[in-house]
């Protein structure tokens, strides 16, 4: 398209300032479960008594010894973690002596510590995806229990955008110098390189002088602003600015 040059495409535009973006994630964080190991202990007592006459000797023992006690082992993995984030879940558990743990279906972005039960990890946007029926069991003095099969999402962190305010001084005069008076409204051009404006907003109000960008992606964007009147004469281009995200 044929583009009109004003006089002085400057005083078109005064400024373009570029104010700081407006960063948002969404996400999720990591699950955290911090739990600690309760031990309860059972005691075992016995007795002798003897007696002893002229005639005969007698000895009688009586004992107590407690039951051997299932462990318990309770909690809840499951979780919605943010892929690059870290996750982690210990269970509770109470035993009559040492523990240790195994787990079924483990995810296979995540380490397991049968010591302790922990299972912790951080996965990558190649692991995103459903984790499901994860069982932790607890083994102590021959018995064991299981802790309910839960699930772990990994989910893609959200796509990182941000604002650029663009602000500019409306043009007031013709490329002959004569009074502009049918202005209409601007031209926002944009895109990843200044020898790329690719895309375009357009803004019909001739009173307005700012203007928000959104959802700009990573990375640097380049913008630059002209001026079109009622006839349809576009001026040229501003100064080019430009945006990190």
């Amino acid at each position: 398209m044929m583009r009109w040059q004003w006089a002085n495409p400057l005083t078109l535009i005064a400024a373009l300032l570029l104010n700081t973006a407006l960063l948002s994630a969404c996400g999720g964080g990591p699950a955290s479960v911090v739990s600690t190991q309760s031990y309860a202990s059972n005691t075992a007592s016995s007795s002798v008594t003897s007696a002893n006459s002229s005639n005969a000797s007698a000895s009688t023992i009586s004992s107590g010894t407690a039951a051997v006690a299932t462990p318990a082992i309770s909690g809840d993995g499951t979780a919605t973690v943010t892929a690059g984030t870290a996750y982690s879940f210990t269970p509770t558990v109470a035993a009559a002596g040492a523990v240790t743990f195994s787990i079924g279906n483990q995810p296979s972005w995540a380490s397991f510590n049968p010591a302790t039960g922990q299972l912790s990890g951080t996965p990558t946007t190649a692991d995103i995806g459903t984790y499901a029926k994860v069982t932790l069991t607890v083994s102590s003095g021959g018995l064991s229990a299981n802790l309910a099969g839960f699930t772990i999402t990994v989910a893609a962190a959200p796509v990182q955008s941000g604002t650029a305010l663009l602000n500019w001084t409306p043009p007031t005069q013709n490329t002959d110098g004569s009074l502009l008076d049918n202005l209409a409204g601007y031209f926002i051009y944009f895109g990843n390189s200044p020898m790329a404006l690719n895309s375009r907003i357009q803004v019909n109000n001739a009173g307005l002088t700012s203007y928000s960008v959104t959802g700009l992606p990573r990375g640097t964007t380049y913008f630059a602003i002209s001026a079109y009147t009622a006839s349809s004469v576009e001026s040229a281009l501003s100064n080019v600015g430009s945006k990190s995200i």
